[in-house]
């Protein structure tokens, strides 16, 4: 049972690293405005988890602390190539969503 406990242990931790992984990108690159700094540490997992769970998915490629439209920005590349700005309050709570697709009409408001 030990043995099976490990390797259970060990699959976590590979997959956290894994995760991890795909937020690379963002933990080097704040947003467009240069002075807008990245979000980091454990701000940079609460974020990119609560972005992914709302768009069901992709892979986190752009981050923004203290964005205009809220405490956090996270830009989110979808499977198809889309890319959706997910807005965030300091508790973590989407507050509204853009996309980038000319038929969006300028996003998606979340209340």
């Amino acid at each position: 049972m030990r043995r099976r406990t490990k390797w259970i242990a060990g699959g976590a931790v590979a997959a956290v690293v894994v995760a991890g992984a795909g937020t690379g990108i963002a933990i080097a690159s704040g947003g467009d405005d240069e002075n807008t700094p990245a979000i980091t540490g454990s701000a940079l997992e609460r974020a990119s988890a609560a972005a992914l769970e709302h768009t069901g998915g992709g892979r986190v490629t752009e981050t923004e602390a203290g964005d205009e439209e809220g405490a956090y920005e996270v830009e989110v590349t979808l499977d198809d190539g889309r890319q959706v700005d997910v807005h965030l309050d300091e508790r973590f709570r989407v507050t509204s969503t853009e996309g980038d697709r000319e038929d969006d009409e300028g996003g998606q408001d979340d209340d």
